[in-house]
């Protein structure tokens, strides 16, 4: 068999804030004792192995590019951007940032929609090909982080069923109507940086006179996200914001922007006319800078587990409390009835949201 030590585990990170070694060790827990434990680091480079259709490079972690066999490991789960994550998208954690700065910034976001049939998606799975990611573990787990489904093979063959069990097992309907919209943003929670990009899905569709409430653990207090750093970026941020999107744009490319964008104009307004609701279409969701900052009621904050100083005072779109009693305060001032319409969403990142049903009960 293959011996222990020829086996690399990597904790794929992506854009997001290097793994330490501590970490990466205590994700694998015991069973991997005696393996390798490798750190990927994007901002290092990389080995290019070839270019996608769309024009992207595909570069990737040395260690990876080196390897007899990739395997990935990981959930899927909705993702603001390409529907669902998982799949061929586990890739993304092992590119180097040239990649990963033209996948962001080379397509248009699904907006939290659950469209599967997008160009980030097909793009991603060009790239898992030309890398040799051609078998991946699914695991979806319960909402104390308990495995309910494993599934292994190959990632474009698996990834439908995939999706079709999240949005089964995990449906839950959107919160029209509720005067207090509560996301947990377990198990997502271990950043604020997280925290906001995962959790923040039900309170998109609270109404503008709800009271929003997001619970986020936030051990690691901020964390980060090079491409789209909250409140930690560099200085002239929105500057190199806008010059990473410039160097995605080749010429040959630009026909094929237009046409696409013209497909989605013409699929808009066909939408419009149409008197026929598409089979399970999901709501469209706001950006979490949206939901944060739409003129409303602010999102009222609670970090039971952030580190003192981890979280800066003052926050966008948020207002911290500093208990739970704090959160049950605000929320009666604002919400001055005696019974209230309430909708607790216990895993935010996880809940696959469906346009909410004609009744609400009362609870």
């Amino acid at each position: 068999g293959i011996q222990r030590s020829a086996v690399g585990i990597m904790l794929a990170s992506g854009a997001h804030e290097v793994a330490s070694m501590d970490a990466t060790r205590r994700k694998a827990g015991a069973a991997a004792d005696g393996c390798r434990f490798l750190i990927h680091d994007a901002w290092t480079w990389g080995r290019r192995l070839g270019t996608t259709s769309f024009g992207s490079p595909v570069i990737v972690d040395p260690e990876v590019a080196a390897s007899d066999l990739l395997i990935g490991v990981g959930g899927v789960y909705p993702q603001h951007s390409v529907g669902f994550g998982g799949g061929s998208k586990l890739i993304l954690g092992v590119l180097e940032r040239r990649s990963i700065v033209s996948l962001h910034y080379s397509h248009g976001s699904v907006a939290g929609t659950y469209d599967v049939r997008n160009d980030f998606r097909r793009n991603l799975d060009e790239m898992a090909r030309i890398a040799g990611l051609r078998t991946v573990v699914t695991v979806h787990v319960d909402a104390r982080r308990r495995p309910v489904r494993v599934v292994a093979g190959d990632p474009e063959l698996t990834f439908d069923a995939s999706v079709e069990f999240s949005r089964t097992a995990y449906s839950a309907p959107t919160p029209e109507g509720y005067d207090l919209v509560v996301s947990n943003a377990y198990p997502m929670d271990v950043s604020l940086t997280f925290s906001r990009s995962k959790g923040l899905a039900p309170l998109a569709h609270a109404g503008p006179g709800a009271s929003k409430v997001l619970i986020a653990a936030c051990p690691e207090g901020l964390g980060l996200h090079r491409l789209f750093p909250f409140l930690n970026g560099p200085r002239f941020e929105a500057y190199r914001h806008r010059l990473r999107r410039l160097s995605t744009v080749r010429a040959a490319s630009i026909p094929t922007r237009l046409a696409s964008k013209g497909r989605k104009t013409i699929g808009r307004l066909t939408a419009r006319v149409s008197t026929v609701q598409a089979e399970r279409a999901a709501p469209r969701q706001a950006f979490a800078g949206q939901i944060t900052s739409d003129g409303h009621r602010p999102v009222h904050l609670w970090t039971p587990l952030a580190p003192r100083g981890s979280l800066p005072e003052q926050i966008p779109g948020f207002q911290r409390a500093a208990s739970w009693e704090d959160v049950i305060d605000r929320v009666r001032s604002e919400q001055p009835a005696e019974r209230l319409r309430v909708a607790v969403y216990p895993c935010g990142p996880l809940h696959c949201l469906e346009p909410a049903p004609a009744e609400l009960a009362v609870r």
